[in-house]
């Protein structure tokens, strides 16, 4: 069964957050997947995981990526792969990463929305350099 985009996005987004609940290694994780397409693409991202997330932590300026709510981490890595592996345009993918935070994460003030987009445009700006 294909699904489409935002769909994927949602459910990478949603394994990735459980992923991250799990990885202290107390109960092992066992994704399950809907799309032999999605499964795919989380194991490419986790096999990517310390790139990612050092990028991340690079572009972080007097914040810590542990800070950061499991959900909002979903977001920031499942974009920043997107924008390290895939040459999907910056402002598609920033702005697909932005529409997940307003749906998931944004506390009616706006204030994360903002911080994951400056983020996410310091992280492309430097993979385009």
């Amino acid at each position: 069964m294909k699904i489409e985009l935002r769909q994927r996005r949602v459910e990478i987004m949603n394994t990735l957050y459980q992923y991250d609940l799990y990885r202290d290694g107390k109960i092992p994780f066992i994704p399950s997947f809907e799309d032999q397409e999605v499964a795919e693409l989380f194991t490419d991202i986790i096999s990517h995981f310390n790139e990612i997330d050092g990028l991340i932590k690079e572009h972080l300026y007097h914040y810590t990526i542990d800070r950061l709510s499991y959900v909002d981490r979903a977001i920031i890595r499942l974009a920043t792969y997107e924008l390290l592996i895939h040459d999907t345009p910056k402002e598609i993918v920033i702005n697909e990463a932005l529409e997940l935070t307003k749906e998931f994460t944004n506390l009616d003030d706006e204030k994360q929305r903002k911080f994951n987009n400056k983020l996410l445009d310091n992280i492309a700006n430097a993979l385009k350099e």
